[in-house]
């Protein structure tokens, strides 16, 4: 394959680099986004963690950088960038200025920054991992699901106004430039829309007038969801939120009450008429291979008679998340006692398929949601 040309471009919100088949790609401020090398795209979070993917044998591998391996990634983007400086006038000079500022010792310490402003941040959904995070809660108002650990050890709490104005101003000032990237927000952790109409209404206003004319996103659940009237709704998205994102599951109740998660398929169906009704995108997420070969057939089947049956427009979207074990859940415990088998990795590619060619076949669209490829 031949390799692309070396270039460097600058775009409105970052710049890219190319040298002899090695691309970086940068922030305006200068910080590391991803560099591909060899075959392997390696992408910084904001905490500087390092995650790599690469394809070996038709399979798609993922990794976790050390430190140390994370130190050489940074001096070989470093590289490609301090190669053009020479030549570089102007705006390309003030940006390749801006990168090599950033040694790779100072951007391993920007894991020390995102900590003093950010708590953990567990999930979100695929199409928001270039949004802005504001945690108006930490931790999810359930967090007894058997098979979640997103939430472990961390009970659920609410910022007051103060607090959540001044940690979204810390999270403004340790963006900077870099939120230029980010056109939206997203209200963090889990269910930080179980909040009273009363508590949620100054937390959207204060994030607007911090990040002003960015939309609004976030999780909620059904048990949480569904106790709040359309009014609720209809306010919310006066107040600039413009959709949430349900950890549906399953539309089969017998594996959502294995599962541990309250809620059921009409409960399901009227919360997401009352989202449609006030005007909200909804995003809904279905564990595919949840439940092993016990449930795999009336999952499938449950599933797709309660999507035909929701109000769902061209803009909403079902994502298609691979069910992936944690080896210390209640879930494990629970399948392996019983008796239950695992999808294998085969075979749960198959099921994505033959989910995603279903829900298409309904009109709606359909997409793979890989929670092991999260990255913020």
């Amino acid at each position: 394959m031949a390799r692309a040309p070396d270039t460097l471009t600058l775009h409105p919100a970052s710049t890219l680099a190319v040298r002899d088949g090695r691309v970086a790609s940068f922030d305006l401020e200068g910080r590391l986004l991803t560099y591909f090398e060899e075959g392997v795209l390696y992408k910084r979070a904001l905490d500087s963690r390092v995650h790599a993917r690469r394809r070996v044998g038709g399979r798609r591998e993922r990794f976790l950088l050390s430190e140390e391996a994370a130190l050489w990634v940074f001096q070989r983007a470093r590289e490609v960038a301090e190669h053009y400086l020479p030549g570089a006038r102007g705006a390309a000079r003030d940006r390749l200025r801006a990168i090599l500022a950033w040694t790779p010792e100072r951007l391993l310490a920007e894991r020390e920054r995102f900590s003093r402003v950010y708590k953990p941040i567990a999930i979100l959904p695929p199409d928001r991992y270039f949004t802005i995070v504001l945690q108006a809660t930490e931790g999810c108002t359930w967090n007894r699901c058997t098979f979640c650990s997103f939430y472990s050890g961390r009970p659920f709490s609410a910022k007051d106004l103060e607090t959540f104005a001044r940690h979204a101003r810390a999270v403004r000032d340790f963006l900077g430039k870099n939120a230029l990237l980010r056109r939206d927000l997203f209200l963090a952790d889990g269910n930080a829309l179980a909040l009273s109409l009363g508590r949620l209404l100054p937390l959207l206003q204060t994030a607007r007038e911090v990040f002003p004319g960015r939309p609004v996103y976030s999780f909620i659940d059904v048990y949480s969801g569904e106790r709040h009237q359309g009014a609720f709704w209809r306010a919310l998205k006066e107040a600039g939120l413009r959709g949430v994102y349900v950890g549906m599951e399953t539309g089969h109740d017998p594996l959502l009450a294995w599962l541990n998660k309250p809620g059921s398929q009409e409960e399901l169906l009227e919360f997401v008429r009352t989202l449609k009704a006030a005007g909200l995108f909804v995003g809904l997420i279905v564990m595919v291979g949840a439940g092993g070969d016990r449930f795999r057939e009336a999952h499938f089947q449950d599933t797709l008679k309660a999507l035909a049956a929701m109000p769902l427009a061209p803009s909403d979207i079902v994502f298609l998340s691979p069910f992936v074990e944690d080896p210390r859940s209640v879930y494990r415990l629970r399948r392996e006692a019983e008796g239950i088998r695992s999808l294998g990795e085969e075979e749960t590619r198959l099921e994505l398929e033959r989910f995603a060619w279903a829900i298409r076949g309904l009109g709606l669209r359909a997409a793979r949601y890989d929670i092991r490829e999260f990255l913020y």
